[in-house]
């Protein structure tokens, strides 16, 4: 496994019969990032916004009530967590519950929020996390169909996982991570209380990078 081109050396592997969540260079410097957020967002004060009335001097701060405060942070913590899961596990089959989880939490960091727009976004976004957990567990569904395993350290190297299968885990991903969808679609990002919002990017982004060295390994 650590012989493959993308992973780097290997550090450490936990070996539970076919499934073996592995730390190479590639995988421990993902979770290492995800530690740094997951922190950030266990100690950090959320920020307030600030609206300004445009061509006046006009300007009201917005309040974050407590309890929305608790959703928000234990939403960024989970979601905190699910990436760690996502960046070091060794089967697919883990991969893509882990994925749908991120999806479910990025929708409930903005879920407490008072704003319309937002809440309208994060529905959408909701019902696109819904639709690619189907091409998401598809992939994972003919991986195992065609291989007879969904074993990332199994599988690494020998060429077996169909390319279909392949395609259809990325277009998973992107939609449970949702990241190319914000340049459509920004009003979630206008939620308040950062540093959680920024788990939404921050857990999008790793889960992309992992499935990059899945599809690269397999």
């Amino acid at each position: 496994m650590f012989d493959q081109g993308i992973e780097g050396a290997g550090l450490f592997m936990i070996a539970f019969g076919d499934i073996v969540p592995y730390f190479s260079v590639y995988t421990a410097t993902l979770f290492a990032f995800a530690i740094i957020f997951i922190l950030l967002a266990a100690f950090s004060i959320p920020e307030k916004q600030i609206d300004i009335i445009f061509g006046g001097d006009a300007y009201y701060a917005k309040e974050i009530k407590p309890e929305d405060l608790r959703f928000q942070r234990f939403m960024a913590l989970a979601c905190g967590a699910a990436t760690l899961g996502a960046v070091v596990t060794g089967d697919i089959f883990n991969f893509t519950l882990f994925a749908a989880m991120i999806g479910i939490t990025n929708i409930g960091i903005v879920a407490s929020s008072r704003n319309r727009h937002v809440l309208n976004a994060a529905y959408q976004y909701g019902i696109v996390a819904m639709i690619a957990s189907v091409p998401l567990f598809g992939g994972a569904a003919m991986i195992l169909a065609t291989t007879g395993t969904l074993s990332i350290w199994t599988l690494a190297g020998i060429g077996a996982a169909p390319l279909l299968a392949k395609i259809l885990l990325v277009l998973g991903v992107m939609g449970e991570g949702m990241a190319p969808f914000y340049i459509g679609k920004a009003e979630i990002t206008r939620a308040q209380g950062a540093p959680f919002i920024l788990m939404v990017h921050v857990s999008s982004l790793l889960l992309f990078l992992r499935v990059v060295e899945i599809i690269l390994v397999i």
